[in-house]
C-alpha cells in the first residue's frame, strides 16, 4: 500500500477542503501524495502519523505545515513559511529551498533538513521528550535568536555557499539544554549570556557526521567536502540559567 500514489492539485484550493482531500486520501490506503500548486495553505500534514506515510509539495505551504506530525515524511520542492514542524513529535521534513521563522517551534522529536537559510527563532523551545532528540539541518544560515529558551535536540549550521554569519544574533539566548553545532566560527558578542563554546567531541562528531550523510542524501551535496571544515558547538552553561531570579 505504501506504492499506492495519488496526485493532488491544490490550485485555488482552501486550505481545509485541501487538507481534508489529503485525509480522505491516506484512509483510501494511498502512501504516497503528491500535492501541485501549494501557494500558502495552511497545516499541511498537521498531525499525521505512519512511517510509509509520504507527502511530496510542490510549491510554497502556508504556517504550521507538518505540525504535531508522527512519523510521516514530507518533501517540499519549494519554500516554507512560518512554523513548520511546530511541536513535531517524529517524522521527516526535506525542504529544497528556504524556511520562514520560528521553524521547529517546541519540536520535541524527528527530524527537519533545510536546503538553504532560515528565519528568525529558529529551534525556540525546542526539547528532548523521553527517548525521542529532535534534529534541525541548516543548509545556509540562520537569523536572529537561533535555538532560544532551546531544551533538548540539536541544531547544525552548515553555511554552505560562504554563508555568512552562520546566525544572527542573541544566538542560545536563554538556552539550557542541547547543542547547536556550527561549520565555522561565529562572533561571541552575538551569542546569548547563557551559551558556551567548545570543540566537539566524539560523540559530537557522530551526530554532524549522521545528520551531514542524510542532509546530503536529500539534497546531493558532497558529505566529504562538507565535513573537511571544523565545527563548533554551542552548549549552555546551565540547565537553569534562570534559577536565581526566581522568588520561592
Amino acid at each position: 500500500m505504501k506504492n499506492k500514489e495519488i496526485n493532488i492539485d491544490a490550485e485555488g484550493v482552501h486550505y481545509r477542503k485541501l487538507n481534508t482531500a489529503v485525509r480522505a486520501a491516506l484512509k483510501a490506503g494511498y502512501g504516497k501524495i503528491k500535492i501541485k500548486n501549494v501557494c500558502g495553505q495552511r497545516f499541511i500534514g498537521n498531525s499525521l502519523s505512519g512511517a510509509n506515510v509520504n507527502i511530496e509539495i510542490e510549491g510554497t505551504p502556508g504556517a504550521d505545515m507538518a505540525a504535531f506530525m508522527n512519523g510521516a515524511s514530507v518533501t517540499v520542492k519549494g519554500n516554507v513559511q512560518d512554523a513548520c514542524g511546530n511541536t513535531m513529535n517524529s517524522g521527516e521534513v526535506a525542504i529544497y529551498g528556504h524556511s520562514g521563522d520560528i521553524l521547529g517551534h517546541s519540536m520535541r522529536g524527528g527530524r527537519i533538513f533545510v536546503r538553504g537559510n532560515v528565519g528568525y527563532r529558529v529551534g525556540i523551545h525546542m526539547k528532548a521528550y523521553k527517548q525521542t532528540s529532535p534534529l534541525i539541518v541548516i543548509g545556509g544560515a540562520a537569523g536572529s535568536f537561533l535555538g532560544e529558551y532551546m531544551a533538548g535536540g540539536n541544531i547544525i549550521v552548515l553555511g554552505l555557499k560562504d554563508s555568512h554569519p552562520l546566525a544572527g544574533d542573541f544566538t542560545g539566548t536563554g538556552m539550557h539544554g542541547g547543542a547547536i553545532y556550527l561549520r565555522g566560527d561565529i562572533d561571541r558578542r552575538t551569542l546569548g549570556q547563557e551559551v558556551a563554546v567548545a570543540a566537539p567531541d566524539k560523540s559530537d562528531l557522530k551526530i554532524i557526521k549522521d545528520a551531514v550523510n542524510t542532509f546530503c542524501g536529500h539534497f546531493k551535496f558532497s558529505a566529504r567536502k562538507i565535513l573537511k571544515k571544523k565545527f563548533i558547538k554551542l552548549y549552555p552553561y546551565s540547565n537553569r540559567p534562570y534559577g536565581k531570579i526566581y522568588a520561592y
